[in-house]
């Protein structure tokens, strides 16, 4: 707290000695050590109290930085729950709708057809495809032409000497279930 050297505390304990005498001396002493300790704790009572002011304000501007960071994360969170909660309003609507149009169809196909304008955008790709696909078959035929007459013999030929099979029987085949072996009445057990 204060700086004093030794020469100056030599001094003023010879002053102190003289003024205050012997016999006074250490009771003066023993008094102001009392003092001095007092204003000392005294001293560091204030630098603590500062100290945690301090502290305490450095706290408080924390405590307001994480509200504020707190508060940006959850009107962020708010906003992204809304834009969650339309977009799947939205796709619930979309699919309530796109249920409704099904079951129409289900329940009348003719009819939800017939309702139904073409779509321009519809025709319009249609009718830029018909003569990509005139153009399509065109260049198929060329390429199956065969140029040579005696191929093309070859080719008749050989697709008149294959039999044409019938699908069906291979189908009804397949739809009957095995026959099953006869069973011996008496035993039970398959002949």
């Amino acid at each position: 707290m204060f700086d004093f050297s030794f020469a100056e505390l030599a001094t003023i304990g010879v002053v102190a000695l003289v003024v205050i005498g012997p016999e006074r001396l250490p009771k003066v002493a023993r008094t102001v050590g009392h003092l001095m300790g007092r204003a000392q704790r005294y001293v560091n009572d204030v630098k603590a109290d500062i100290q945690r002011e301090v502290e305490l304000e450095e706290f408080r501007k924390l405590k307001q930085g994480m509200d504020d960071a707190a508060g940006e994360l959850r009107s962020s969170l708010q906003e992204t729950q809304n834009t969650l909660h339309t977009a799947g309003q939205t796709l619930q609507t979309q699919l309530d709708d796109a249920m409704a149009e099904t079951k129409k169809r289900i329940v009348d196909p003719n009819a939800v057809l017939a309702a139904e304008p073409a779509a321009p955008e519809a025709l319009a790709t249609a009718e830029a495809a018909a003569p990509t696909a005139a153009a399509q078959a065109a260049q198929t035929e060329q390429a199956v032409q065969i140029p040579d007459p005696a191929i093309s013999t070859q080719v008749h030929s050989a697709q008149a000497e294959l039999p044409l099979a019938d699908p069906a029987p291979a189908v009804a085949e397949r739809l009957e279930p095995p026959a099953k072996p006869p069973v011996n009445a008496t035993t039970g057990t398959p002949t």
